[in-house]
């Protein structure tokens, strides 16, 4: 695909009059693969640097009238001298050959004099600008491990902790894997990251997947919530990917696969994924293992830009019985015993080859009272 572009790089160097670098060549080939799935290679590599010199092109219509109208008589005069040519008239094609020099070399000392004044008129498509472009056709800020975002990463536990109060263990793991997917420690055909959060009801797990949801894509709504009471019945798997031909709702499409064809880069939530009937969990697998899902009307949904977040409270019932109040005599063994129980339940519970494949399992602390009067106070 690299080779492709740098053949046909001078033919949009000159319809836009900018200059494209091989980084913007190799940055479009690799983005375009990356994060635009619903294409083919080299067609969504062009179409990038297509529009990222057209839209540089656009912004050099701030350039002076005076300027814009040598632009004018240049295109004019290059037009009759082609015709010239054509029809064997060749002293006219020769004085206007001539009159063409005489009107490049005025146009190069205004633009000398223009670029002198601050304005730059030799725009050039870099990285950036393939990025930018990628951003718009995705909603999505596309970016890379720059200074500041290194240091953002860096310091991704007190940022989350602005939101979360306690469960320090929680967000140091989840800190931990999304860096290393970050910086591209992962298999690049799974999903940025899969986490199981164990623990008993109101301690943090669905609120920390929306705080990751903002921390990671910049908005509370890139989290997809798909609560797995609904999909306890078998005939109701069908509507993650979408219903058969021939039955009501085949058109309308999955509602998983249509919410993260719509928003690729996003926090896949599902609630409660003990309740889900036990073939969800084939379609799981398929999403943690190649990071696509095919819906019923054949189109491939990428999963490889999201991250899957299953929530449960396995196991923790009977714990909840047994330390109602707020008392926290023997914290760390009361946690090590519900960590033990809650593990336990999981593998009783889910397959292995499924378990195999999720990259981190949480379980999360349960609050005594000053983390609850810690919550009053951030709430207030």
């Amino acid at each position: 695909t690299i080779e492709i572009l740098k053949g046909i790089r001078d033919k949009y160097e000159a319809h836009h009059r900018v200059t494209i670098t091989d980084q913007a060549l190799v940055a479009a080939a690799n983005l375009a693969d990356r994060y635009i799935a619903d294409r083919h290679l080299p067609d969504k590599a062009i179409d990038l640097i297509d529009e990222a010199g057209s839209r540089l092109r656009i912004k050099r219509m701030a350039t002076p009238p005076d300027l814009k109208d040598l632009e004018n008589k240049i295109n004019a005069v290059q037009e009759a001298k082609k015709k010239a040519v054509e029809e064997q008239r060749f002293e006219e094609a020769g004085r206007l050959r001539d009159q063409e020099r005489a009107l490049l070399d005025e146009r190069a000392s205004k633009e000398a004099e223009v670029k002198a004044s601050g304005i730059n008129l030799f725009d050039e498509v870099d990285e950036e600008a393939i990025a930018e472009v990628l951003s718009i056709w995705t909603g999505i800020p596309v970016y890379k491990l720059t200074e500041e975002e290194t240091a953002k990463l860096l310091n991704m536990e007190a940022e989350l902790h602005k939101r979360i109060i306690a469960q320090e263990d929680a967000i140091k793991a989840v800190s931990q894997s999304i860096r290393r997917t970050r910086a591209g420690l992962k298999d690049p055909k799974r999903p940025s990251g899969s986490f199981i959060f164990l623990g008993p009801t109101g301690v943090g797990k669905t609120e920390l997947a929306k705080t990751l949801a903002n921390f990671l894509f910049g908005d509370d709504d890139a989290l997809i919530s798909l609560d797995m009471s609904e999909y306890m019945e078998k005939h109701t798997v069908s509507r993650l990917v979408g219903s058969p031909p021939g039955y009501v709702g085949y058109e309308e499409g999955g509602q998983l696969t249509e919410a993260v064809r719509r928003k690729p880069f996003s926090v896949v939530l599902f609630d409660e994924i003990e309740k889900a009937h036990p073939d969800v969990f084939n379609t799981l697998l398929q999403i943690l293992e190649e990071g696509r899902l095919t819906d019923s009307q054949g189109r491939s949904t990428d999963f490889r830009n999201t991250v899957l977040i299953m929530t449960s409270n396995l196991g923790t019932q009977d714990l909840r019985k047994a330390n109602v109040g707020f008392g926290k005599n023997d914290e760390a063994m009361s946690y090590q015993r519900m960590r033990d129980k809650v593990n336990e339940a999981l593998k009783n519970h889910f397959r292995p080859e499924f378990l195999n494949r999720i990259d981190e399992v949480i379980v999360f602390h349960e609050l005594g009272m000053p983390e609850v009067v810690q919550m009053v106070d951030l709430m207030a």
